[in-house]
């Protein structure tokens, strides 16, 4: 029975489960973050920039056999992620700086008037 306690604490501890949380919302975020570029950033920005350059079909390059191409694709498409990632977590770090740039609550009168009392006592 000493294990199976032992067990239970281990499992029910703050960071097992935090970190199993994390994982899951990992998961479908990255499915979310996965679907922005596939769907809208490279439609809308990638294609027509590889169009431009004259490498639209960047995947199919294959110099001496070696899918040099679908490598190439894969870096640009983790630099493009990064990137939207970036964005992200500065848009939430601005709004998180914004909510605690709140003014603190006003002091309730008694803390106010034993804070006169000390200053008064000071001087």
């Amino acid at each position: 029975m000493g294990m199976l306690k032992e067990f239970k604490e281990f499992a029910m501890k703050g960071n097992v489960v935090d970190l199993a949380v994390g994982v899951i919302i990992g998961g479908a975020f990255g499915s979310i973050v996965t679907s922005l570029v596939a769907d809208i950033i490279t439609p809308v920005l990638l294609q027509p920039a590889l169009k431009a350059a004259g490498a639209a079909n960047i995947e199919s390059w294959a110099p001496g056999g070696v899918l040099l191409g679908k490598f190439i694709a894969a870096v640009i498409s983790f630099i493009v992620i990064a990137f939207v990632l970036f964005l992200i977590i500065k848009g939430m770090n601005a709004a998180k700086k914004k909510e605690e740039a709140a003014p603190p609550p006003p002091t309730p009168e008694d803390i106010a008037l034993l804070r006169e009392i000390r200053d008064a006592l000071k001087k």
